[in-house]
């Protein structure tokens, strides 16, 4: 759409389109002034011949001067409807701009919005799975080692059937805003779905940086905040199981890494929550 826009309504277009009309206003006043003056001078001459015998010389000329005073009269009223259409032209094309720009802006805000989880703002599956395949191209053509984060917040059932879905939400939103403020520029987290989330550490470079920033993670999730209920505000703490998966050790492709995430995950949930690795080797 921006191209269109730079294609259709071209802003040096536009300004060119300006000093036309500029250049054109100031060429009818001076045509317009011509005019004048022709008249004057030919209202002069009819006075002249209508007070004295008559000269065939000065009729003439009068005459000659009559018809060029009408032509530049004429010239001067096309210049005036040359002008006001510029003017038309320059105020259509002004308004076909911001039409394209709302329609671009829209355009814009409806693809965020298909890229992203309404509730949180967190890139949604669709994205998460983009920016992955991009990393593993990336890490294969460099030799370089990422990691996928498979995040599921303990007990969260168990809020949302004592406190409600609005409390729930309140939470999601929370983790998510947390989740977010510990991301690195080149790394990813998501909503997977639920209360799931996935994290996607971009060059790492060794396991045990996977290890630490889960800690962190953990950590920061751990942390009690005010939770607005029905009955009114509680603090709460939420707990948070980590699977880990490493590329290229657990597979090569998204789908792989993911699941084998989610299976470290679990195994995570069975020992009593914190981080687990997927020791297996999947299949490439």
């Amino acid at each position: 759409m921006s191209s269109l826009i730079k294609a259709t309504v071209d802003a040096p277009f536009l300004q060119t389109l300006k000093v036309v009309v500029d250049q054109s206003e100031q060429i009818h006043g001076t045509v317009a002034e011509c005019a004048s003056e022709l008249s004057s001078v030919n209202s002069t001459l009819e006075q002249s011949l209508s007070n004295g015998p008559a000269q065939p010389v000065l009729e003439d000329a009068l005459e000659q001067s009559q018809a060029v005073e009408a032509k530049v009269q004429l010239c001067a009223d096309d210049l005036t409807q040359v002008n006001e259409a510029l003017r038309v032209e320059i105020h259509e094309r002004h308004l076909l701009e911001q039409q394209l720009e709302i329609a671009h802006q829209e355009t814009a805000a409806t693809r965020l919005a298909s890229l992203h989880d309404p509730l949180t703002s967190l890139p949604n599956r669709t994205l998460f799975n983009d920016r992955l395949e991009h990393g593993l191209a990336q890490a294969k053509r460099h030799g370089r080692t990422l990691a996928v984060m498979f995040i599921d917040l303990d007990g969260f059932k168990g809020i949302n059937d004592s406190h409600g879905h609005t409390a729930g939400d309140q939470v999601l939103k929370t983790v998510a805003a947390r989740l977010k403020s510990m991301t690195r520029e080149d790394d990813t987290v998501s909503r997977h779905g639920g209360d799931e989330f996935l994290y996607l550490l971009m060059e790492l470079q060794k396991e045990s940086d996977a290890s630490r920033i889960a800690e962190k993670i953990i950590a920061r999730v751990g942390e009690p905040f005010d939770l607005e209920t029905a009955a009114g505000p509680i603090k709460i703490s939420v707990r948070c199981s980590v699977g880990i998966s490493i590329f290229p050790r657990n597979g090569s492709s998204d789908k792989l890494l993911i699941a084998s995430a989610d299976k470290a995950m679990y195994q995570a949930k069975r020992a009593g929550g914190g981080y687990a690795y997927d020791l297996e080797v999947l299949e490439q």
